[in-house]
């Protein structure tokens, strides 16, 4: 099995979970058999003394179909 990794930057209003599962969700619709994610970095837009954006800089990995 050979594996290959991509690097995503990834945003949600709600949580770094949910910017997780925006990586997963959008990068599935052009790549197949996604095996894994791997969350380098996370940060967050303050606004107003509240957090209004969470992102994650992340790698995922998928399988090369031969």
């Amino acid at each position: 099995m050979v594996l290959k990794v991509i690097e995503i930057l990834a945003s949600s209003t709600k949580s770094w979970e949910d910017a997780a599962n925006n990586a997963v969700k959008e990068a599935s619709k052009s790549v197949r058999g996604i095996r894994s994610i791997n969350i380098n970095n996370q940060s967050a837009i303050v606004e107003d003394g509240k957090i209004s954006e969470f992102r994650i800089n992340c790698k995922i990995s998928f399988e090369i179909e031969r």
